[in-house]
């Protein structure tokens, strides 16, 4: 049945800093029929991340702000439920950038791939089979360049990005130290993801700990956070170090602070590299790489963590829940349809 109405999430008003529920308006707006060369998505889930804090600030960022009133810019998997599109078909499976709204008409533009991997929950697409998975892996492998035994320190080691990070250097036969947040997550970084090691900075020895962890030095640093953590991992790399900028979850503010570390002394006398990456600018291989990782999920070597929200309605606090480190693993929200099968 083609719907009527469509349930979607609004910026309101633009944040600064991390975005909260009143930055946002869920409404609900007319379905039109389709035309020639587009395609309408039920999303049945929707993807919450890091990178919508600078997705909706004003501040420059790698892509263009969402607008005010503007469906939020996000990452959904979902069903083709009705077609005039040459390459898409009722049925079908996709990944896109389609935005928090329960349906999407595109194009196809916004479509990144087609889901094809029956055997495998959809909302995998989203995790370690979407952007959150082939960042890791790319990030990790090409600029990384990672050597069996090597010393590899993940930040946010619990997380999407950084558990599977952690994973993927240990099939690259690397040692693996997590830095993550609480007994918990240190606990689930060891148990769950493998680490060979999992620091909690939140305790008093963090720095200690740290050095104890990496005797020989730091040769890989994947940096989801920069901040106080970052800053504690600095003096321990090892010459030649790769330092991958993923993120910078814990820096309130985008403006830098007027003291603090710096990093030049500390990649000059080292000979190290540090580079930033941003997945979107490797979408090309993402059909490559999601079956690599799709074939590890498969074999039990790359394991995942799912949060799933229930209902749109709780989509405008779910960014600020990430920045406090409220989520267990990938969060996501699962669709309420009435002709849902998800």
């Amino acid at each position: 049945m083609y719907p009527t109405q469509n349930r979607r999430v609004i910026l309101k008003s633009r944040p600064l800093g991390i975005p909260e529920a009143e930055h946002f308006e869920l409404v609900s707006a007319a379905v039109p029929a389709l035309r020639a060369g587009e395609l309408l998505v039920r999303n049945d889930f929707l993807s919450i991340d890091p990178a919508m804090r600078g997705w909706v600030n004003a501040a420059a960022n790698y892509a263009n702000p969402v607008a005010i009133g503007e469906v939020m810019r996000a990452f959904t998997a979902g069903v083709v439920i009705a077609s005039r599109h040459p390459r898409y078909a009722e049925g079908d499976r996709v990944m896109g950038l389609l935005g928090w709204q329960e349906y999407a008409i595109t194009d196809g533009s916004a479509v990144r791939r087609k889901v094809t991997e029956a055997d495998l929950p959809l909302s995998l697409a989203l995790g370690i089979l979407g952007l959150n998975g082939v960042t890791a892996y790319l990030a990790f492998t090409e600029i990384g360049e990672p050597r069996p035994g090597d010393t590899v320190v993940v930040s946010t080691a619990a997380g999407a990005v950084g558990s599977a990070v952690g994973q993927i250097a240990r099939i690259a036969g690397c040692r693996t130290v997590g830095i993550t947040g609480g007994p918990q997550k240190v606990r689930c970084c060891l148990d769950e993801f493998g680490f060979d090691t999992a620091i909690d900075y939140k305790s008093a020895d963090f720095e200690q700990v740290l050095a104890a962890a990496c005797p020989q030095g730091v040769n890989i640093y994947f940096d989801n956070t920069a901040g106080a953590v970052s800053d504690a991992v600095l003096p321990h790399i090892a010459r030649g170090a790769r330092i991958i900028v993923c993120g910078t979850a814990s820096v309130a503010s985008w403006d830098p602070p007027p003291v603090g570390p710096r990093v030049e002394r500390h990649l000059l006398v080292k000979a190290a590299r540090m580079q930033g990456f941003l997945g979107l600018d490797y979408e090309h291989r993402l059909d490559e790489v999601v079956a690599r990782l799709a074939a590890w999920v498969r074999a039990g070597q790359l394991r995942y963590r799912e949060e799933i929200l229930d209902g749109i309605e709780q989509a405008p606090a779910s960014i600020a829940g990430l920045y406090r480190g409220e989520n267990t693993g990938k969060r996501l929200i699962r669709m309420r349809h009435a002709d849902s099968t998800c």
